[in-house]
């Protein structure tokens, strides 16, 4: 059931330590649920909506069922080298279910499982390494923060100690040469290595690093891929609804998937015609204009928005993330309209920081739609196809 293949490809991975721990148990778990003792597992979402349910008749909770279903999402990515099929949705439902039985435990005054529920809520874990712990109160987004400590973690390991203020140049030099050698990793990724190696030494240890000369990562060049106006057109009507109109405000504006997610309403200016973007690649801000073609469908959009603050108000929610703890700066002015999403996601859910409960905004598997994959992949043939007869 090659466990010990994946349990060597999780070692390597950027996985927690949490994760490398549970996700092999779980593995075996689930090859007993499918009655296989060789060979690689079969994944299908029939098989992991069985396997989840077995474990709730087996009294596991939701939380620990949505580790469960990532540990066999881990399998497929490391093992089976895939990224099909989709676990998103079954994810989603359990993190639903881990949040509304976290809810409840608070409400009768019991907090079962609460120290195996770091993961889901972001709180710090009291048993990672210091240097993680001081990581990751520096408030950095959370992707970045998730890469950092990944990072930190396999540095760890590179030094064989948790001790790393001992360490310094050297050992940091050593490390990313064999990400580059051995590892064989593209330049973005060294470079989101040294990235977070830097911050921890120069801003966590407040301690100045000397030049760092590595063996770089090879960077080749790449083109651009540019879909043209009728490849767009080919591709604008698989979108629908929300989506076309997210579609569409991407292409007009040029913002990025992320940028799009993230819109908020004080940042659409319809009187001025642009549109700002905070906290871009980068973590700079930017204007640029608002398409004419998506004007009437935000103004609509907007109000919907409007309509659904309204009601999570009066249902004693309506909170919404604020960037660089202006929520403790200024009181309730994550509850004001100005501040909630465009697109915001369609139930609520927990805070990956500090658990509470309010409404995000859409996530980034919101486009994974089956149709449009498809007519990307048809696009990319003909595309290849006019280049060998061209």
């Amino acid at each position: 059931m090659t466990v010990g293949k994946f349990c060597q490809r999780l070692h390597n991975s950027r996985y927690g330590r949490n994760d490398r721990k549970w996700f092999p148990k779980w593995i075996r778990r689930y090859a007993a649920n499918l009655q296989l003792r060789a060979g690689c597992l079969p994944i299908s979402v029939d098989s992991v909506i069985e396997f989840s349910k077995s474990l709730k008749n087996a009294g596991t909770p939701a939380w620990q069922r949505l580790q469960a279903v990532r540990s066999v999402e881990a399998y497929r990515d490391l093992v089976l080298e895939t990224d099909s099929p989709s676990l998103v949705p079954i994810k989603q439902a359990l993190s639903r279910l881990a949040a509304h039985d976290a809810e409840l435990g608070t409400a009768v005054g019991s907090s079962p499982g609460i120290s195996d529920e770091r993961h889901l809520i972001g709180i710090i874990d009291p048993g990672e390494p210091s240097v993680i712990q001081e990581l990751r109160v520096r408030h950095k987004a959370l992707e970045t923060e998730r890469a950092y400590v990944g990072w930190v973690f396999r540095f760890i390991r590179h030094c064989g100690s948790e001790e790393l203020r001992h360490f310094g140049e050297p050992e940091i030099k050593s490390f990313l040469t064999d990400l580059a050698v051995g590892g064989d990793v593209t330049a973005g990724t060294q470079n989101q290595a040294k990235c977070a190696l830097l911050f921890l030494y120069q801003t966590v240890f407040a301690r100045e690093l000397a030049f760092l000369d590595v063996t770089r990562a090879s960077k080749p060049e790449r083109l651009p891929v540019v879909l043209s106006q009728n490849e767009i057109s080919e591709l604008a009507p698989e979108f629908s609804g929300l989506r076309r109109l997210m579609f569409l405000t991407m292409y007009g504006a040029g913002l990025r998937h992320r940028e799009c997610r993230r819109l908020r309403v004080k940042d659409v200016c319809f009187d001025d015609g642009h549109l700002v973007i905070r906290s871009a690649k980068g973590d700079v801000d930017r204007i640029t204009v608002l398409p004419d073609r998506c004007r009437n469908g935000l103004i609509e959009q907007i109000e919907q928005v409007r309509r659904l603050h309204k009601r999570d108000l009066e249902e004693g929610f309506g909170k919404v993330y604020l960037p660089n703890a202006l929520s403790r700066k200024y009181r309730n002015e994550d509850r004001e309209f100005g501040w909630q999403w465009v697109f915001p996601a369609g139930r609520l859910a927990k805070d990956p920081r500090t658990g509470e409960l309010r409404r995000h905004h859409v996530s980034e598997d919101y486009f994974g739609d089956d149709g449009v994959k498809a007519t990307c992949w048809r696009l990319r043939r003909v595309r290849i196809s006019r280049r060998v007869r061209g």
